[in-house]
């Protein structure tokens, strides 16, 4: 099976270029999509938090995943190796179009992965490396080390998101799943909807509403 993987970062981007960028390649591969995936979520986010994650569990041996860019996977070379390592792990075929990167059986394939995973070592030893003179740094100027306590780091991922929370909720995902998808709890949900959500009842279900949107109504 042939798959094309878009992506955007924003409803208000196209997918259009990418599936062109696609088509001009398969055709001049003879090749034809079997399916067409698209997505519109942050590179920054992990692709096992993606769609993306669940894509590449899926794929088999002896399928093909075929993108624009290595970009459209994520935006830091340590998540993309990891993800074409999975691929290549299950003998998945990658190729990306516009930077010409082709991940198969051939040996320019297992040279160029080899190049790619030793850069990725590198950038992980190089961020450990400031991290550790970073914390030795807060030490010596005695600033407390570890997470403040009452951080929102968490909660901070429903407000950024606080509307596809809302359509989640009126779509009728169960709490334990939405709390699942962004890895926090129930309590630090409940303070998210006591800040910034309206909830009232029609028919028997829950309607959810942004505070800032029922007010302005």
């Amino acid at each position: 099976m042939i798959i094309a993987y878009l992506r955007v970062s924003t409803e208000r981007q196209s997918l259009a270029n990418q599936r062109n960028e696609i088509e001009r390649f398969a055709a001049s591969r003879g090749l034809r999509i079997d399916r067409w995936v698209t997505e519109v979520a942050s590179g920054r986010t992990q692709g096992c938090e993606r769609k993306l994650g669940a894509l590449v569990e899926r794929l088999r041996r002896g399928d093909t995943l075929v993108v624009t860019e290595l970009s459209r996977l994520s935006r830091t070379l340590t998540d993309i190796m990891a993800l074409v390592g999975r691929l290549l792990e299950k003998q998945v075929h990658l190729y990306s179009t516009k930077d010409r990167y082709a991940f198969d059986d051939t040996i320019n394939s297992k040279v160029l992965c080899f190049a790619f995973g030793l850069v990725a070592e590198i950038e992980r030893n190089l961020i450990s490396m400031r991290t550790r003179e970073a914390l030795a740094l807060r030490r010596e100027q005695g600033i407390p080390l570890g997470r403040r306590k009452g951080s929102c780091t968490k909660l901070r991922r429903l407000i950024d998101d606080r509307r596809e929370v809302v359509r989640l909720l009126d779509d009728g995902m169960p709490l334990t799943d939405l709390c699942a998808r962004y890895g926090v709890s129930r309590t630090t949900f409940c303070r998210f909807r006591d800040q910034f959500l309206c909830v009232s009842l029609r028919g028997g279900h829950k309607i959810y509403r942004l505070l800032e949107e029922a007010e302005d109504s």
